[in-house]
């Protein structure tokens, strides 16, 4: 029987009506098969005594008895199924799953927890939790570990209640007790609240995750710029200096040549005196031997007679001055020295042009704060000139004004990027120009320095500049500046100006650590019994320059 059970379906163990394996097996008088508890239900409701199946209709109630026959061939059936579903899914709980509470000795892996009876199971001794009715009715959920810390520790009850107010979970006595007056509600409820604050977060993270990503893009369209950027500045240097180095190798070679040309003029000279005195060297000889052969003879008739004959010494050239003197070449390396300085400078110039068409793309425009004027500087209306004058004006000595100084701050601000202005310093005699942080002493005079929060550069004594570095360079300019820009780069450390005419750089500063406000700073100094009287005049800057 065991044998042909175990070629049965599941199907052939349904009942018709729930469309489950038969509970209770009963026949009808027709012979068809139903749960005991289906069929009943089925007749209460349709009053009609009448087969499901075959729709024959009973005169009276059939009197049901259990059809022991199938009822052990379904049981056998669970029986078999039981054990093929435990030998094919139940497994031994790996580290890190959760265990069958119930199971003795090897413990199976547990498929699900039940909140109620606070116990994890197998999928045999789950089983129950499937079938019986009263069971039915309790909560199960994947399985998890430490089941008891749904307990309320206090009254140890099921945590089935949120309390809005604590935040926490509770039990039903919690309710009554330490949080009486509290706000609570059912778990799934505070659960369905969370959620929708998690989904609510989860957004919030989600939308914060696309700005970053949008971030990523811009920081990467920005770095693919500033590679390409960096392409064309190299691409630019090499050619500059390729151009200087064929230039510098051009002048070498014409240098090179033209010495050479002068140093055989010199060697043809000199051949040519050797061969001259050689040919008078060769006339002496024959000479001198004409007359030793003449000396020697005994025959003094031959001797008297011949020596009428005797020419003369020829006549030479006087050898006393004869001197090749070397060609002083000094003069012609300076002077092709000096023609690579006039390329130089034009290469220079040049590339200060287009550096200060690209800083000037930073201009900012600019006005004077009265608040920061010292006492004796006049600012104009509209607070883009301000000159000296001797006459102290009675003003409040607010903190930001300066003292002994005879300076003034921008209004403005930088903390940040990249910001240019231009001032015109035409007739001055002295003047000071830069920038300076936030904190600046301004109620002494003291010298201005990098380390005191200064990034100046200044004229004295009409044509003595300075940039105040700490020790201070001395600046030797070509040209008297008319116009000075500064250019200032906050996150690179730069500060530079510029002889905007000319155009020239006049000094930088590099390698600087902003780590404060930046303001712009003006000095027209004393006016020196009106020889410095003219003002400092903040510009409008010409992107065309």
């Amino acid at each position: 029987m065991a044998a042909a059970s175990c070629l049965l379906s599941e199907d052939q163990f349904m009942c018709p009506i729930c469309l489950d394996v038969f509970t209770d097996p009963v026949t009808t008088s027709c012979g068809h098969n139903f749960c005991k508890n289906c069929i009943n239900e089925h007749w209460n409701v349709n009053v009609l005594w009448q087969c499901p199946m075959c729709k024959e209709v009973f005169t009276t109630k059939p009197e049901l008895h259990i059809n022991t026959f199938i009822s052990g061939l379904v049981a056998e059936f669970r029986e078999n199924a039981q054990w093929k579903a435990n030998s094919s899914n139940s497994e031994d709980a790996k580290p890190g799953e959760v265990p069958c509470d119930v199971c003795i000795g090897t413990r199976l892996r547990a498929l699900k927890s039940c909140l109620m009876c606070l116990t994890s199971y197998c999928e045999t001794h789950l089983e129950p939790h499937l079938t019986a009715s009263g069971l039915k009715r309790h909560q199960l959920i994947d399985p998890v570990e430490n089941l008891e810390g749904r307990m309320c520790t206090k009254h140890d009850k099921p945590l089935e209640l949120f309390c809005k107010i604590d935040q926490t979970c509770v039990c039903m006595h919690c309710t009554v007790l330490d949080h009486k007056t509290h706000e609570v509600v059912p778990l799934e409820e505070g659960y369905e609240v969370k959620k929708a604050e998690l989904g609510k977060t989860d957004v919030e993270i989600q939308q914060m995750i696309q700005k970053r990503q949008k971030q990523i893009q811009e920081v990467k369209h920005s770095l693919s710029f500033s590679n390409e950027n960096t392409e064309r500045k190299i691409a630019k240097g090499v050619q500059v200096f390729t151009t200087l180095m064929s230039t510098v190798e051009g002048e070498m070679n014409k240098l090179i040549e033209t010495i050479d040309e002068k140093n055989r003029t010199i060697e043809k000279q000199a051949e040519d005196l050797i061969k001259e005195l050689e040919q008078e060297i060769s006339t002496l000889k024959k000479r001198s031997t004409e007359l030793e052969q003449l000396s020697c003879s005994e025959d003094h008739l031959h001797f008297l007679q011949s020596f009428p004959y005797v020419k003369p010494a020829p006549l030479i050239k006087d050898w006393k001055k004869i001197n090749i003197n070397p060609l002083s070449y000094e003069g012609t390396v300076l002077r092709a020295v000096s023609q690579l300085e006039e390329t130089f400078v034009k290469e220079i110039s040049k590339l200060v042009e287009a550096e200060l068409k690209r800083v000037q793309q930073y201009a900012v425009d600019v006005t004077l704060d009265p608040d920061t004027a010292h006492p004796e500087l006049i600012l104009s209306n509209d607070e883009k000139q301000v000159h000296h004058c001797a006459v102290k004006k009675n003003l409040p000595d607010n903190s930001e004004r300066f003292s002994n100084s005879v300076s003034v701050l921008g209004k403005q601000s930088f903390s940040s990027g990249r910001f240019y202005y231009e001032v015109k310093v035409t007739r001055k005699t002295q003047w000071t120009l830069g920038v300076v942080t936030e904190s600046i002493n301004r109620k002494e005079n003291i010298p201005p320095s990098p380390q005191d929060g200064y990034w100046a550069i200044c004229l004295r004594n009409r044509n003595k500049y300075k940039a105040f570095a700490d020790p201070d360079v001395y600046l030797s300019l070509k040209w008297k500046p008319l116009n000075v820009g500064v250019f200032v780069d906050y996150e690179e450390g730069l500060v530079s100006f510029y002889d905007v005419e000319a155009p020239a750089l006049i000094y930088s500063f590099t390698g600087c650590s902003f780590t404060e406000k930046l303001y712009l700073y003006f000095s027209p100094c004393p006016n020196d019994g009106g020889k410095n009287s003219a003002p400092l005049i903040i510009l409008p800057v010409n992107h065309n320059t």
